[in-house]
């Protein structure tokens, strides 16, 4: 079995997952910032990590997902400052499995990220997104050590359903 992790990260939250991930992975495995991906054949399982960004996948990682094989075996990791389970998060989700409508999708798994400060700031001065900006503050200190461990035990489902 051959696994690809790619990640597109901005403050490099997604990025220490994405490592925690290709750490965990215990067959042949490459690690890739998405801007780097060349090629995709071959793999038999595809790891996608982005940051939650507009309740959504970033475009350079949405047009990475539309590029992958019909068929193709994908799980997606992300980071947010959402609180787990939330709203913001599972529309990020779902809009990767829509992206993916031709790829067979295994799994997901997110977890908080420290927002940069500048875009908390920001976002407290606009009323209909102070509420938000105010929860994002929680996510300080994440990913911590229990979401990396989660993240590992993620890796070994996704290749277990792989095989």
């Amino acid at each position: 079995m051959k696994v690809l992790v790619t990640y597109y990260t901005q403050t490099g939250n997604t990025g220490k997952v994405a490592k925690a991930v290709y750490e965990a992975v215990n067959v042949q495995k490459e690690i890739l910032p998405v801007s780097e991906v060349k090629a995709l054949a071959g793999y038999d399982l595809v790891f996608c990590g982005f940051p939650v960004q507009a309740h959504s996948v970033p475009g350079k990682m949405a047009e990475f997902i539309k590029t992958l094989p019909k068929g193709q075996k994908v799980a997606f990791f992300a980071t947010h400052g959402s609180l787990r389970g939330g709203q913001l998060p599972r529309q990020a989700f779902e809009s990767a499995a829509s992206l993916a409508a031709n790829l067979k999708v295994l799994g997901q798994f997110g977890c908080r990220g420290k927002v940069d400060p500048k875009v908390i700031d920001a976002l407290m001065k606009k009323p209909e997104h102070k509420v938000w900006a105010e929860e994002a503050r929680g996510a300080d200190g994440n990913p911590d050590a229990a979401d990396l461990k989660e993240a590992a035990e993620f890796v070994q489902a996704m290749v277990g359903k792989a095989y």
